[in-house]
């Protein structure tokens, strides 16, 4: 982002790591609207917002910096831009817990030695994402009954993948 009209910083300290984000939005939007370089290229219509997100985390000597982009067709300032960021963020990973702990007991899991719990977590999230694109009429409690339940149905769900 070349010049943010306005910025807004943030700091949390949580599990012994420290985190600074510095929120950045542009309302300079031309650029998205004008001649695109190949015939077919999308444009981007309702774009009002540019915000850029650069965090940096601080853990035991090691800092790591991130940069993020997001687009928004709400005109946001800096500090919307901050508190929209913060509440879609939250929402999704409250969410997500919620079903893994919910619906998967993640939080009783016995397994923690070499990559099991990170496995074993990427096969929760497969097998999600796999319930909720199956049957969305039904819910994902239903479907994991049911697939535990049904061959045919199981195999319906595990179909599901691409």
């Amino acid at each position: 982002m070349n010049r943010p009209d306005g910025t807004h910083a943030t700091t949390d300290a949580e599990s012994g790591r420290i985190e600074v984000r510095q929120h950045r939005v542009s309302h300079d939007i031309a650029w998205s609207l004008a001649d695109r370089r190949h015939p077919n290229e999308a444009r981007m219509p309702g774009l009002a917002t540019i915000g850029e997100v650069e965090a940096s985390r601080a853990r035991d000597g090691q800092t790591s910096t991130t940069w993020r982009l997001y687009l928004s067709s709400a005109r946001l300032d800096a500090v919307g831009f901050t508190h929209a960021f913060r509440a879609h963020g939250a929402a999704i990973e409250n969410s997500l817990h919620w079903m893994l702990d919910v619906g998967f007991d993640e939080d009783r899991a016995k397994n923690r030695r070499d990559n099991g719990p990170e496995n074993l977590a990427i096969l929760r999230k497969l097998a999600l994402n796999l319930l909720h694109t199956a049957r969305p009429d039904i819910s994902i409690r239903r479907k994991r009954k049911r697939s535990g339940w049904s061959d045919d149905f199981a195999k319906s769900v595990i179909g599901q993948m691409r």
